[in-house]
């Protein structure tokens, strides 16, 4: 069953507005350009609520449970990671007429233009999302691009597809200040998803995320972003975001190692917007990330297209996996389009590696009334004869080119499977 949160849509919903102008070239210090070019901002008013002084009580993860003596041998855990989930003021538009098409008596109803990929988020051992903005304190004080506040039915809805933790460091962390990144933390950990690479007190950053899996796997994740779009924390919270220095998420890996991890993944927010490759700072930061030994895997977000899969130092990086939703300007057609990645892990007296890595294309519509959003797997869509065939074959011919953008002589990644 869906789990949703029953409040009035105060002060209705947004318009659809486009962005005017494209965005600016070149890259603030961090390596990645500003804030989406998205939809129009919102005239809303911005939420006011003050913040808790500690965490609160956190049901434990839904796939945790106690091992018994003595791991089993050869050991397996899938994980899965999607792209940016960006709360444009259209996605919510899409949501809202689901809602009242099928008479849910919510504000929103998400599912639907998530239902070709809940399944897979479902089978994972451990499934991760990125929660790219924050949530709002109500439905009356929603913002869209640039200073986002998505509406917080969002994090039920989040557990309810079967997510695990979502990755909240970005540039957008701290849109609605020091307390919309503790709201945000603490709705998505009061529905038992836990977050990573924000921090509501000091003491929650001195202690790594670790998730354990029904067999006992311990896994752990650690975040950083490259920027905060020019908002600062407040003096006495420097700790409160995860930057995505080397230094910083190497030391982090090493803590979750110390602390019991057998496997570490870290995940990174930056790039250059729109870019299909990764730039030199990217490419510096996964050189050290999995020189690391501590360092099992490592995926991103931000630029809001696909970009390379491959292996640096033996290690698996996910280079960009795109958006996961969004309704940016039509004029960049690969923002609606992005991968979900999955990944296994096989244990052996070495400790774990992958030894199974896979993709899968996505590509959802832009929004317009009567013609909600719907995110498709790519190949099965085309498999079961989609209408809109051209555009499901133009997808998959661009995400192969981005995925494989890093692969020798245009070859393809080796180890690598399209799903």
């Amino acid at each position: 069953m869906r789990a949703t949160t029953r409040v009035g849509l105060a002060g209705g919903l947004l318009s659809l507005t486009l962005a005017a102008s494209l965005l600016a070239s070149g890259s603030p210090p961090g390596g990645g350009r500003a804030g989406p070019a998205g939809l129009g901002p919102s005239s809303v008013p911005l939420p006011r609520v003050t913040p808790s002084a500690e965490p609160p009580a956190r049901p434990g993860p839904r796939h945790q449970h106690t091992p018994a003596a003595g791991p089993p041998p050869h050991r397996h855990v899938t994980v899965v990671m999607s792209g940016d989930l960006l709360w444009h003021n259209t996605v919510w538009e899409s949501a809202h007429e689901d809602a009242v098409r099928l008479g849910t008596h919510q504000p929103f109803d998400f599912g639907p233009a998530f239902a070709a990929m809940a399944p897979v988020v479902r089978r994972a051992d451990l499934a991760i999302c990125h929660e790219e903005v924050p949530f709002a304190a109500d439905d009356a004080h929603l913002s869209s691009y640039p200073v986002f506040a998505a509406p917080p039915e969002v994090a039920p809805w989040i557990a309810s597809m079967g997510w695990d933790a979502c990755t909240t460091d970005s540039n957008h962390s701290i849109d609605q200040g020091f307390a919309g990144l503790v709201r945000t933390a603490n709705l998505l950990e009061r529905n038992g998803v836990r977050h990573v690479g924000t921090f509501r007190t000091a003491a929650e950053r001195r202690r790594p995320v670790i998730l354990t899996t029904r067999n006992g796997v311990r896994v752990g994740i650690v975040g950083g972003t490259y920027s905060l779009n020019g908002f600062a924390l407040p003096p006495d919270k420097r700790w409160a975001v995860s930057m995505w220095d080397a230094d910083n998420l190497i030391a982090q890996a090493k803590a979750a190692k110390a602390a019991g991890a057998d496997i570490v993944l870290v995940q990174y927010h930056g790039g250059d917007e729109y870019s299909r490759l990764p730039n030199a700072e990217q490419v510096a930061l996964v050189r050290r990330l999995t020189a690391c030994p501590a360092v099992d895997l490592v995926f991103a977000e931000h630029v809001h297209v696909v970009q390379p899969i491959t292996r640096v130092n033996g290690t698996w990086v996910v280079y960009g996996m795109g958006n996961m939703i969004a309704q940016m300007d039509p004029v960049y057609p690969r923002a609606f389009e992005g991968i979900t990645v999955r990944f296994r892990f096989t244990q052996s007296r070495h400790g774990f590696r992958v030894d199974r890595a896979a993709y899968i294309p996505t590509y959802w519509n832009l929004w317009s009334p009567g013609h909600p959003i719907r995110i498709q797997r790519v190949d099965r869509a085309l498999a079961h004869g989609a209408p809109d065939r051209a555009r499901l074959l133009e997808a998959r011919r661009m995400t192969r080119l981005a995925v494989n953008g890093l692969a020798t002589r245009g070859g393809t990644t080796p180890g690598l499977r399209e799903r």
